[in-house]
């Protein structure tokens, strides 16, 4: 419920502060006199339009019972402002938000009827009346509802998945060799960590190892004068263990050598240079062996997940399949039930309708593919036409009886009406019927009528009027007294007869 409106700078108004009733808020005033400008500046406020935008607006109002948001934290009251300089801004509880947000949550509580507005009966929009309907009075609907939903959105995901498949289908084989024949050149190498390093110094080796066969046979008769060096130390009472360990030592080493000159006799110089030759070309094209080792494990996962892709895809196909038959038997629950609500629902309106001066009207179902709310299309049909050929006059009594017929249970609020010259050009019966209606309708609405006509304005819970001079508009509330002043001359015109006050007491105390 809208509790307050503040607004500065608009048009002709120059400030504009109200506190609202619940029920039916009806706005009259001569034609010109801003009545729109008003409404379009309440409804800029919730993200509906930016024209007609106060330089400053604020609305204040109670929060709809499961308005929710992550991002802002709300109370009890809330406050919406819009501030207008180069562009509009929005804030709620005083934080900015953006304008497709603050409409996004306020369109299931804030509903805009207008003269000029032909929605209302698409099949989506039906669809969803009738599924409201079900779901407030039967659990399993409900939760048959819910259900198909997510099923439906599981096989949605799935067949996302196969579609991918597919498409990368054609690209697989090449996929596959490329990743197999990767594999194959780096595990035909097979490398090992710290090969190289070795491989290299066998190479140094095989380079000098004629200059060291060499010296070592040079350096053999070291040994044929090792007993004299002993006997001169053992003459001079001097300690020769030292030099025993060299020549011990140096005896190592150079059996030692023999045996590594014996070993590289044996090695294939040429096998040592193709195969320094191969690991550098996998150091060349992968930066080291190790990450040649990771590249090769990487692709063979890579294959493995090709390999097991002709597999999903199988299994995607089995899954579709038994899961479209499974949802076309859930989708076909929903349509039964959906057409018998709206056998219900039909013989409700019928009743509207009848007092609306309009022939009965009834749903049209048609199959359609599956999709997330089954496979139901719903079209109106008001006596033989199709909504979408009705005049705006019976389109909207038709808009009315349809909210009339769905009204909330008791103690669960609608949420607000705006309605915009609903009961223009239409004959003094009709414009009763539609005041009767719009009156039963702010029992669960809060409702924002601008009206031409004497029976809507007479059943306002509160009654304002808008005028306006040659420069400044402004709006008042009504008390009684005055409103019988202003209905008196919706009826006879600016001075109006005693007859039209008659008349608008007479309305008043219906």
């Amino acid at each position: 419920m809208i509790e307050r409106l503040y607004l500065r700078e608009l048009l002709a108004f120059d400030e504009v502060e109200l506190e609202f009733e619940k029920g039916l808020v009806v706005l009259t005033g001569p034609s010109g006199a801003g009545k729109s400008v008003l409404m379009s500046a309440i409804l800029s406020a919730f993200g509906y339009t930016t024209q007609g935008a106060a330089s400053v607006c604020e609305v204040s109002l109670r929060k709809p019972q499961k308005l929710e948001h992550e991002a802002y934290e709300l109370g009890d009251e809330l406050t919406i402002k819009t501030v207008k300089k180069e562009n509009l801004r929005y804030f709620i509880e005083g934080q900015n938000i953006s304008k497709k947000t603050l409409q996004e949550m306020f369109t299931p509580y804030v509903n805009y009827l207008s003269v000029r507005d032909r929605g209302g009966f698409e099949s989506e929009m039906l669809l969803g009346i009738l599924d409201a309907q079900l779901a407030s009075k039967d659990k399993t609907f409900k939760q048959l509802l819910k259900e198909y939903q997510k099923r439906y959105h599981t096989y949605k995901q799935k067949a996302l998945q196969l579609s991918k498949i597919k498409d990368e289908e054609s690209k697989l084989a090449e996929l596959i060799e490329f990743a197999t024949y990767e594999i194959e050149k780096i595990v035909a190498i097979n490398p090992r960590v710290g090969e190289e390093e070795e491989l290299l110094k066998i190479k140094q080796h095989l380079s000098r190892m004629d200059k060291i066969k060499e010296a070592l046979s040079a350096a053999m008769g070291i040994f044929t004068l090792e007993s004299s060096i002993e006997e001169v130390y053992r003459l001079l009472d001097k300690d020769a263990s030292f030099f025993g360990d060299a020549m011990n030592q140096l005896r190592a080493d150079f059996e030692e050598t023999e045996a590594l000159a014996d070993e590289l006799d044996e090695v294939n110089v040429e096998e040592v240079l193709d195969r320094l030759s191969n690991l550098t070309s996998l150091k060349n094209r992968y930066g080291s062996i190790e990450e040649a080792l990771l590249y090769k494990e990487a692709k063979a996962k890579e294959l493995l997940g090709y390999q097991n892709s002709e597999k999903d895809k199988s299994m995607l196909e089995s899954f579709l399949a038994l899961e479209f038959s499974e949802l076309t038997i859930l989708a076909s629950k929903l349509s039964q039930m959906r057409q018998h609500e709206a056998l219900v629902l039909e013989e409700r309106l019928a009743v509207y309708l009848r007092t609306l001066k309009l022939p009965a009207l009834r749903f049209v179902f048609s199959a359609v593919a599956l999709d997330a709310k089954g496979k139901d299309a719903v079209d109106a049909q008001l006596g033989i036409s199709k909504t979408a050929t009705l005049s705006g006059g019976e389109f909207n009594r038709v808009r009315l009886a349809l909210l009339a017929s769905t009204i909330p249970s008791q103690n669960v609020s609608g949420g607000v009406l705006i309605l915009d010259e609903i009961d223009a050009n239409v004959s003094g019966d009709e414009s009763i019927a539609i005041a009767d209606m719009i009156y039963q309708l702010s029992s669960a609405y809060q409702i924002f009528a601008i009206s031409h006509q004497p029976h809507l304005s007479a059943k306002a819970h509160q009654h304002l009027v808008v005028s306006k001079t040659a420069e400044h508009a402004k709006v008042e509330v009504l008390d009684d007294a005055a409103r019988i002043v202003e209905i008196a001359r919706i009826i006879a015109g600016e001075k109006p007869t005693a007859e039209a006050v008659e008349f608008a007491k007479k309305l008043r105390s219906l």
